[in-house]
């Protein structure tokens, strides 16, 4: 699941959109999602369907270069009701889906998605390319979901990401009502360009798209792995459908049980644990490399040295962009999901901190912004790990946003979002802390869809892992979800800290999941231990 981050606007663009503004959903499409007693059944038109799998052309369905694993990928489309309360409108949207196929003769399919919420996963079979055992038997399947990627698309008009580079942590009155008009604007514009289809972006509909694909894929029951916000999704899967339900692996787990909001609000705590107990005393370990200090507490020292630099003045790199304040701490943030990053975060700060200082020579400060800005394009293109998803135009943001919007509650005023920021602050969570009042679900004017009582009663097992130190989907969200949720199990794995597991690398982990996956054997709740943390060229 992707940070809760929220980028903000110039005021008199948020002022020209604000004028003008009336919401484009009426009628029937406002209640969109909101569940009728009984559906109407799948016409035939959709159930008949044929998945005309070819190899992926490059770049029209996969991106280029393709990941890693991805050249033997099938791709095909399908049909699916926009609205699935009325299926007999015969208006459609296409889904895009891809395959791995088995190694051997298939006798089951495994669906994946990466997160997000809403992030396009038409790429994510490639993940477990290497599962020898699970591919045996099974096809990987993945899909771009209604909304995203390749699927019929929904927008915000690039209101998402301009002037980004506002400072959350400046208290200042001016500023914060700067960030809160601009938030308000772009939820606002998401929902206007997003016209009739943005309502029918959520779970609900998502999840009865999910079932038309097993039922063209020929199968009775369909297994599932999904990763973050992936788990939510599985999860609402499992709840609605549990006589389709197979063996279901919901790896770095959202609190799903409860609202997107309360699963959200934990993000401040898991980021700033990832940040101080992990990645910064690894770091201050490698001191004779970094010199940025010997300790955990002495290398944030001089991160806030740095970052009040960029407060004062931000860094122009070659092409013209610039690293700010809070540019700095979005980059952070997105590099702690994975310790592979390690690394590359600490030559990113050290190259940031000699931009900063007036002590670099001229030649020095050349090459320190090249390497800033290569490393820039490179999370710009490649995204936080594991999700590798493609960049596809903002839909994934438009997505990011609309889904926990259009669906359940979302409590509170801008104003007493803005306190609990400030407690958050209080409370040493600065770096996602300082940014929480940033919620555009307190602009929404459509009206939200409810959730179905998530408790798992009629499920068959499904099985969490969850890492002890996980950022964006914290570990006590997890336990509170296993423990509501019958009959899950939980695999805890202890020392760890990445957000995504399972087929990352660690055997063992891999070892109980796909005795569960394949052989059907479910585990009881029991710990594994974690990886170690990388070693960095030059140590």
């Amino acid at each position: 699941m992707r940070r809760l981050r929220y980028a903000v606007v110039i005021p008199a663009i948020a002022g020209t959109l604000l004028a003008g503004f009336t919401p484009a959903i009426a009628g029937q499409e406002a209640a969109a999602g909101k569940q009728p007693p009984n559906p109407a059944a799948v016409p035939a038109r959709y159930a008949s369907q044929k998945l005309d799998w070819h190899p992926c052309a490059v770049p029209s369905e996969l991106p280029t270069p393709p990941p890693e694993g991805a050249k033997d990928m099938e791709c095909a489309t399908y049909r699916t009701p926009r609205n699935w309360y009325q299926p007999n409108a015969q208006i459609d949207l296409t889904i895009a889906v891809s395959r791995l196929k088995a190694t051997k003769n298939a006798t089951a399919s495994v669906v994946t998605n990466p997160g997000g919420p809403g992030a396009p996963g038409r790429n994510f079979p490639a993940r477990l390319r290497n599962q020898a055992k699970l591919r045996e038997h099974q096809e990987i399947v993945g899909f771009d979901p209604r909304g995203t990627g390749k699927s019929t698309n929904i927008t915000c008009g690039g209101a998402i990401g301009t002037g980004s580079d506002l400072d959350p942590r400046d208290r200042s009155k001016q500023n914060l009502n700067l960030i809160l008009q601009a938030t308000k604007y772009a939820a606002l514009s998401c929902q206007q360009k997003s016209g009739e289809l943005g309502p029918l972006i959520n779970t609900d509909q998502t999840v009865k798209d999910i079932d038309l694909l097993r039922v063209l894929l020929g199968r009775d029951k369909i297994n599932w792995v999904g990763y973050s916000a992936g788990t939510w999704m599985g999860a609402h899967y499992a709840q609605a459908f549990p006589a389709h339900t197979g063996r279901f692996v919901l790896d770095s787990a959202t609190e799903f049980t409860t609202t997107w909001q309360k699963s959200f609000d934990a993000q401040p705590l898991g980021f700033e644990r990832r940040w101080r107990q992990d990645f910064l005393p690894w770091m201050a370990n490698y001191d004779k490399l970094y010199h940025f200090g010997t300790t955990g507490e002495a290398a944030r020292q001089t991160y806030e040295q740095v970052r009040y630099a960029l407060t004062q003045n931000a860094v122009t790199l070659p092409d013209g962009s610039h690293v700010s304040a809070n540019g700095l701490d979005s980059f952070i943030a997105a590099q702690i999901y994975s310790k592979r990053a390690f690394p590359g975060l600490a030559d990113y700060l050290v190259n940031v901190r000699a931009l900063t200082q007036s002590t670099t020579s001229a030649p020095a400060k050349a090459a320190a912004a090249q390497r800033v800005k290569a490393a820039d394009k490179s999370t710009a293109t490649s995204g936080p790990q594991p999700l590798m998803v493609p960049a596809d135009g903002d839909s994934y943001d438009a997505s990011f946003w609309t889904i926990p919007c259009n669906e359940g509650p979302w409590t509170g005023s801008p104003q007493s979002a803005v306190k609990q920021s400030q407690k958050l602050i209080d409370r040493q969570l600065p770096l996602l802390g300082a940014g929480w009042f940033i919620q555009p679900c307190l602009f929404w004017t459509n009206p939200p869809a409810p959730l179905p009582v998530l408790n798992g009663k009629g499920v068959p097992p499904v099985l969490i892992v969850e890492s002890e130190h996980d950022p964006a989907t914290p570990i006590e969200g997890a336990r509170r979800a296993h423990k509501a949720f019958d009959n899950s199990r939980m695999l805890t794995i202890t020392g760890e800290g990445d957000h995504g597991i399972y087929a990352g690398g660690n055997a063992g982990v891999d070892n109980v999941v796909e005795a569960y996956l394949v052989d059907g054997v479910v585990p009881n709740d029991q710990n594994l231990p974690g990886m170690p943390l990388p070693v960095p060229p030059g140590a």
